[in-house]
């Protein structure tokens, strides 16, 4: 391997080999049983309609997570906006949600017509502020979402005490957290009600599809009609109005499928990045794993959660420190954007619901700076797809190598970064 005069290999960014050569773990995987599965129901004609594998798979997963009820929707974000109207929340209501999360947690809520009040986030976990959520509230405040960010859990013992002092609901955004158990219990069953996305990249998927979890039968009877056309659980007319928020029996074959492998692959990511964790800390680079709450009994990953000290990493910005990675075959992003601030959700735009607000209501999401929010966004928060996880260790020792071989070579990585921003000037 090529090599720098004091004897460290040359940086891929500088023309060197990357650090990593094997191939990145496959994603989605699945299996010969969902092929049959999915032979016999193609054959069946039984496509929809709450067929046999979706009602197999909701009582599998309810058992998982650990609620008595558990039924699937379209996609994760219909799933909030049921659950949403589930447990009451009606328009005007104020709905206190995080300033970092994935922008459907934020456009359930104004679709339903509640008012979103965003509040700043633990820069420890990522996930919502306690202390910010009671700040936040107000006479006309209904709901906490509580999103358990990439491989962080909320504290959930700070939520829920916050809610039954105020009298709020709880509805969990676990679209990362098939899986995690807080003090033993699951996320998704600890709030009111949970929402889980099944896209293509969660780590239990259907390509699309969402579920609600919940241990109260009224909430579970009201998602139902809102979810089956206004039908009730056994299938006459409800008292509610409904949507076609149906998901398919294809669908349900795969999260079954998916399900079946999923407390293995928790184990393995969890081994793994408790082996990253470990390893960082022994190295002492800019790099480490975010501190996991003792409170945690299981840890499920959509990704690993990373802190960038730059300070370790002499002023290095961390966008530089990101793209050496990247080069070396570690590719290691950073977060979603500041909700308030996605250029993926124009809030002021006629096409959403913010410019027929009444706007001395609701929060200036304009001109709004939540401090922990921005400060992970753009300099300290670093994140690695949960795929990656799922390697062997010989893969997972490339990735590390090619941290080390990163924090070894910072004056060349601030170089090559130099060049790299001015070429993209030039364009």
């Amino acid at each position: 391997m090529k090599k720098n005069t004091d004897g460290k290999s040359v940086l891929a960014v500088s023309g060197g080999k990357p650090a990593v050569t094997r191939s990145v773990p496959k994603w989605p995987v699945s299996g010969d049983l969902e092929a049959a599965w999915m032979e016999a129901v193609v054959r069946s004609g039984k496509w929809s309609w709450i067929g046999p594998h979706e009602t197999a798979f909701c009582n599998e997963y309810a058992g998982f997570i650990g609620s008595k009820y558990c039924l699937c929707m379209a996609n994760g974000t219909v799933t909030l906006q049921c659950a949403l109207q589930a447990v009451g929340v009606e328009p005007g209501d104020e709905v206190i949600i995080p300033g970092l999360t994935w922008v459907a947690t934020m456009q359930a809520a104004l679709d339903v017509g509640a008012n979103v009040v965003l509040v700043d986030i633990d820069p420890k976990t990522l996930g919502i502020d306690p202390k910010a959520v009671e700040k936040a509230i107000t006479a006309k405040t209904k709901a906490i979402v509580p999103v358990h960010l990439y491989g962080c859990m909320c504290d959930m013992d700070a939520i829920m005490a916050i809610a039954a002092k105020h009298k709020l609901k709880v509805v969990e955004d676990v679209a990362h957290q098939h899986g995690s158990r807080w003090r033993n219990k699951g996320a998704g069953a600890i709030g009111d009600v949970g929402s889980f996305s099944f896209q293509q990249s969660k780590v239990l998927t259907s390509g699309e599809g969402g579920a609600v979890t919940c241990n109260d039968e009224v909430y579970y009877k009201i998602m139902h009609a809102l979810k089956q056309v206004g039908f009730a659980p056994d299938m006459t007319p409800g008292n509610h109005y409904g949507h076609n928020y149906r998901i398919t029996e294809m669908q349900a074959v795969l999260l079954r499928g998916g399900l079946s492998r999923l407390a293995e692959q928790t184990r393995i990511r969890d081994e793994n990045a408790g082996y990253i964790a470990e390893t960082l800390k022994k190295d002492g680079g800019p790099l480490r794993v975010a501190r996991r709450d003792p409170r945690i009994t299981r840890q499920a990953y959509y990704a690993l959660t990373l802190v960038y000290d730059s300070k370790k990493a002499e002023n290095l910005p961390r966008q530089a420190y990101i793209y050496a990675l990247a080069a070396e075959g570690c590719p290691v992003g950073g977060t979603y954007a500041p909700v308030y601030a996605n250029p993926l959700m124009n809030l002021y735009d006629k096409t959403s619901p913010v410019p027929y607000r009444d706007q001395k209501k609701i929060q200036d999401y304009r001109s709004l700076k939540l401090p922990n929010v921005e400060k992970a966004v753009n300099e300290t928060a670093v994140t690695l797809s949960h795929t990656h996880l799922l390697g062997e260790r010989a893969y997972v020792d490339e990735l590390l190598a090619a941290i080390r071989k990163v924090n070894d070579n910072l004056k060349s990585v601030r170089n090559a970064w130099k060049e790299h921003e001015a070429q993209a000037k030039k364009k």
